[in-house]
């Protein structure tokens, strides 16, 4: 007579159970023996799916000698906490190249910080990077721990990842498609654990990187930027209309490069035009979110890394003003 016959409708349940581990009998919610059959429920919270696996492999393994079945089932307590959400994405995108998106990224999350905000800035023009220039981390390098990148500190409390952290100053990047897309991933899936907002600053245009922010990060909003120029408009709702289609919300449009004051005379100019922006978003249907003047501080302090939300003066008052409004956006849309 085999052992699975012997173990028929007289085996004892506590007999089975002490073939397994200590630690896979503590997971045994009921066990039930007839028939040669054995039917076990398992109490599998708290394990991730190879856990799971493994617990039902040992289980099958250690009592598929004594009878001629195996049955197990898996339950979870489900009131376990769900673990921790990542931080929320903002993405910061334009139509065209030129418009000051990398700089207003940088200067929108270094005044989200200084309102308290947890910012974290990830640069996403791995053609292009300039994040690192703006935040005066050039030379500077991103480590790695358990698999995953550890964003450089700025001395402007906001940590950054950007190509320019991983490659030689100066490296061309000659990547296709999916190897920009795996390197986008890497840097939006960071250690970014102490932020709660994820500025990304795009690339310029509507190509890979924007398709696999829109399917695989999920951004909670888009800020687009243009100036009041009637291409970069054009540009612009191309930018709106992609992130719409793609079902990220758009927290409105920002008109830069608005205005130019002389220096000497004091003179307000548009070498741009001006209003376009705005007449543009009140088209779309989407929030204007306000303007940043065509100033020389911005782009000397820029240069230097230095941004000028760090500071103080009407240029910084105007980032200032831009951050209050993406920070009430996320407020009444968590």
């Amino acid at each position: 007579m085999s052992s699975a016959e012997g173990l028929g409708a007289g085996t004892e349940s506590d007999d089975l159970k002490a073939l397994l581990r200590p630690e896979a009998a503590a997971r045994v919610q009921s066990l039930r023996a007839a028939d040669g059959r054995a039917t076990l429920v398992l109490d599998a919270t708290g394990l991730d799916a190879a856990a799971r696996a493994g617990l039902e492999a040992h289980v099958r393994d250690a009592l598929g000698g004594k009878v001629a079945e195996v049955r197990v089932a898996m339950m979870a307590d489900k009131t376990e906490p769900a673990p921790p959400k990542g931080p929320r994405i903002i993405a910061v995108g334009s139509g065209k190249g030129g418009v000051g998106k990398s700089t207003l990224s940088a200067n929108l999350a270094v005044a989200l910080a200084r309102m308290g905000r947890r910012v974290g800035l990830v640069d996403a023009d791995i053609y292009g990077p300039s994040q690192a220039r703006l935040l005066g981390t050039e030379g500077q390098r991103a480590t790695a721990h358990e698999g995953r990148l550890v964003p450089v500190e700025s001395r402007w409390g906001v940590p950054a990842l950007s190509m320019a952290h991983l490659s030689n100053a100066g490296q061309a990047i000659a990547w296709r498609g999916p190897k920009i897309s795996g390197a986008l991933l890497q840097l939006v899936e960071g250690h970014w654990e102490g932020a709660e907002v994820l500025i990304v600053d795009l690339p310029p245009g509507t190509g890979d990187v924007q398709l696999t922010m829109l399917q695989r990060c999920k951004p909670a909003g888009a800020v687009i930027v243009s100036t009041p120029q009637d291409l970069a408009l054009i540009d612009a709702t191309r930018a709106v209309e992609l992130f719409t289609k793609g079902g990220v919300p758009v927290v409105g449009v920002v008109e830069n490069m608005a205005g130019y004051a002389c220096p000497h005379c004091g003179e307000v100019s548009d070498p741009f035009g001006c209003g376009g922006a705005e007449a543009s978003a009140k088209e779309m249907d989407v929030p204007f979110l306000g303007r940043i003047p065509l100033d020389i501080a911005i782009r000397r302090e820029a240069d230097a890394g230095t941004p000028t939300a760090a500071g103080t003066g009407p240029q910084a008052e105007a980032f200032t003003g831009l951050a209050a409004q993406v920070a009430a956006w996320l407020d009444a849309n968590p």
